[in-house]
């Protein structure tokens, strides 16, 4: 990786509303970051698109690009269900001449922060709490009871490594927690 070859990282529990920051902020800064696709074997969902929101992979496939090197970070994040950050996609955002914006689990954060120190931001998107997430995973209507409170407990565990992040943003106000981030990503972007 070169000097100037930088990561935004944006983290959450499910449900705190990293999609919708992440959405706006690559509409606001688009010349800057480019979203990096992760890998994952999970199932495609409705109105996904394969290569665009996620490289859908078998969990073979995948295990084979772990034998390979062939990510920056991969978590297995729930039984047999695998999420990775190839190394390919971060060369092609680089070589656009953009900064990568990686939409990645806790421990996926930490990881490539341990990697790539300096060159990295990694912001915590915070939800109001524990009960609002509830509240915004059920109204999702995409899991059932069981899923939610397996993403319920997670989200607790993963609050809990917030203090680890340069940037904890809470989101009760949409409008300020996405001003909040793209002010954050275009301070980072913009020093030397």
């Amino acid at each position: 990786m070169e000097a100037n070859n930088k990561i935004i990282i944006l983290t959450a529990p499910s449900g705190a509303g990293k999609t919708t920051i992440k959405t706006k902020l690559l509409e606001e800064i688009p010349e800057l970051l480019s979203f990096s696709v992760s890998a994952t074997t999970r199932k495609i969902r409705s109105g996904e698109k394969d290569g665009v929101d996620y490289v859908f992979l078998s969990e073979n496939d995948f295990k084979e690009k772990i034998d390979q090197h062939e990510f920056v970070e991969w978590e297995m994040v729930y039984p047999g269900l695998y999420y990775g950050t190839t190394v390919d996609e971060m060369k092609r955002i680089w070589n656009e001449g953009k900064t990568p914006l990686l939409d990645i689990d806790v421990q996926g954060a930490i990881n490539v922060k341990k990697q790539f120190g300096e060159n990295v931001l990694t912001i915590f998107i915070a939800p109001p709490s524990i009960e609002v997430l509830r509240e915004r995973l059920t109204k999702r209507g995409t899991d059932t009871a069981e899923h939610i409170q397996t993403r319920i407990n997670k989200a607790t565990e993963e609050i809990g490594y917030k203090n680890n992040f340069d940037a904890i943003i809470l989101n009760d106000d949409l409008t300020k927690a996405t001003n909040d981030t793209i002010s954050a990503v275009l301070n980072f972007i913009s020093k030397g």
